[in-house]
């Protein structure tokens, strides 16, 4: 027997250990509920000073994680950004 085949016995058998624990029955995970935003956060995000400089210049504005602004202009049918 390989070692590949040796390590797949092993991990069947804890599979197979697991599943009787738990008599063999699936665990159903519940589903996440879907939160939806305060209206508070949608108008202290509607008043962000950075949002409305960048509309008015004509430039699309969207953010990278790092904090540079996309330079394309508002609407660019390009699916990357260029960020500055």
């Amino acid at each position: 027997m390989s070692k590949t085949d040796e390590l797949r016995a092993m991990r069947e058998a804890k599979y197979a250990r697991a599943a009787a624990a738990r008599g063999g029955q699936p665990q159903a995970r519940p589903k996440p509920v879907p939160v939806a935003p305060e209206p508070a956060q949608k108008a202290s995000k509607a008043a962000g000073a950075p949002a409305a400089e960048t509309e008015t210049d004509g430039l699309c504005g969207h953010r990278s994680m790092n904090g540079r602004t996309c330079t394309r202009e508002a609407g660019h049918a390009a699916k990357s950004h260029r960020y500055s």
